[in-house]
């Protein structure tokens, strides 16, 4: 097709439509000093935002996951600790997220390193290398990452291994870690280039990894071998738990939770059917670990399921869209509560499936669902437990319309007992997905 230049007739008429508008005019008055989403908002449709939910989950202080790219694992472990907490009668517990992204950056990056070797007689200009070395080594992750760092690693309580400067601010220690993976897989792809013996190989990414390995202790504190685990419970009552390691905490405290949680996506697009579990290629961080798997579910499957959990009393792990119609300082998200097309005039109306086709939208963020409010047995809106700390929303608890749900939830790990006979489904082997597959986005 022959492409059409912009010609001075079309300025000419669209400055004429533009000058001729009240609305138009309006608007560049409104967006002058003001945030376009301030500006949009739509304060009569927040009324029924309401912080009341007819099943509203007791759960723990919220956490704050600070300048750092962790919600996945807070939100993994705040599901945990509810466990843990309510097991041993405690009013205020906390599993440590330093010592699992620790881990976590540990295995990614001799993941990212074997992954480097394996692609090694491709050119860098490959679409499968170049998103090897763009993805790099960050904080996001999935919840079956989660579940290989703990199965492998275990877990341990935050008394025990608590935050440091660099845990709480990422950014710069991902910078110096990332650059340092680029001169490793320079190094690497040259020796497999020179004809290196796959020992020699081996030998020098392990060189590499003892480094990066020094690198995080520097910047965590090396984690526990061993330790005790004191705590005092609701009745005051002073306990101790001697000799422990990460490994045999997890065993005694958790014992095979982690195993009975599947991981469902809610992905209308036409590469993915409904029933059908998906893996996506290189999204994983523990090489040898178990693959990151998802059971695509229609949306009323996805949140029957979420829904019996809850009525069970048990919070549930959830990734999202967060930076769509999201008002942080009252603790919202709701599309309803924002109007942009009627004061901007532009046609933003985006099905899912075109949203995650056209990449316009994929999971970003995971938090926990606590509560849900049921009308006629329908959900209207939901309870949020987030990792933002305790100055927006209530107290840290947000609230969701369930529009809002529908189009921005993709993924929710719940209890295989809670999705019924399709728990069967989950057993399928899986189709896989290219790198760059939406469903491949982490949660940070």
């Amino acid at each position: 097709m022959t492409q059409t230049p912009i010609t001075n007739e079309q300025l000419a008429s669209w400055s004429e439509a533009f000058n001729a508008s009240t609305a138009r005019q309006v608007a560049c008055l409104a967006l002058s000093k003001a945030d376009i989403k301030d500006v949009t908002y739509v304060a009569k449709a927040s009324f029924t935002m309401q912080q009341k939910f007819s099943i509203d989950i007791p759960t723990l202080e919220v956490t704050n996951q600070q300048a750092s790219g962790r919600c996945w694992l807070f939100a993994a472990t705040n599901v945990l600790r509810e466990k843990i907490a309510n097991d041993l009668n405690l009013e205020q517990f906390e599993l440590s997220q330093s010592y699992l992204a620790f881990w976590d950056k540990f295995e990614r990056a001799n993941y990212f390193l074997e992954s480097i070797i394996d692609t090694a007689d491709l050119p860098t200009s490959d679409r499968t290398v170049a998103f090897i070395l763009t993805t790099g080594v960050h904080d996001g992750g999935q919840w079956d990452m989660f579940a290989n760092i703990v199965e492998k690693y275990g877990v341990v309580p935050k008394s025990v291994y608590g935050e440091t400067f660099q845990s709480c601010h990422t950014n710069n220690m991902n910078h110096i870690l990332n650059r340092n993976l680029k001169a490793c897989a320079v190094k690497l792809r040259s020796m497999v280039a020179d004809g290196a013996s796959e020992a020699d190989i081996q030998q020098a990414k392990s060189d590499m990894l003892g480094k990066i390995y020094a690198f995080l202790c520097s910047c965590y504190t090396e984690p526990p071998k061993t330790f005790d685990f004191e705590y005092v419970d609701k009745d005051k009552q002073y306990h101790i738990d001697r000799g422990l390691t990460a490994k045999s905490f997890s065993e005694k405290y958790l014992g095979g939770f982690l195993k009975q949680i599947v991981s469902i996506i809610h992905a209308p697009t036409v590469d993915k059917p409904y029933g059908q579990t998906f893996e996506v290629k290189l999204l994983n961080n523990v090489v040898g670990g178990k693959p990151v798997k998802h059971l695509n579910l229609s949306m009323d499957d996805f949140k029957a399921a979420i829904i019996r959990q809850l009525e069970a009393g048990k919070v549930v792990w959830f990734g999202s869209d967060v930076g769509k119609f999201g008002e942080r300082e009252k603790g919202v998200w709701d599309d309803q509560c924002f109007n942009a097309e009627l004061l901007t005039g532009l046609d933003l109306q985006l099905s899912k499936a075109d949203a995650l086709d056209y990449w316009f939208s994929a999971m970003n963020h995971a938090m926990v669902i606590t509560g849900v409010n049921l009308v006629d047995g329908k959900p209207n809106r939901w309870k949020i437990e987030n990792s933002w700390g305790d100055k927006n929303g209530e107290k840290g608890y947000y609230v969701c319309s369930d529009t809002w749900f529908d189009e921005y939830v993709f993924q929710a790990a719940v209890e295989r007992e809670y999705l019924g006979e399709l728990a069967a489904l989950a057993e399928k082997k899986a189709v896989v997905l290219d790198p760059w597959d939406p469903m491949g986005t982490l949660a940070d």
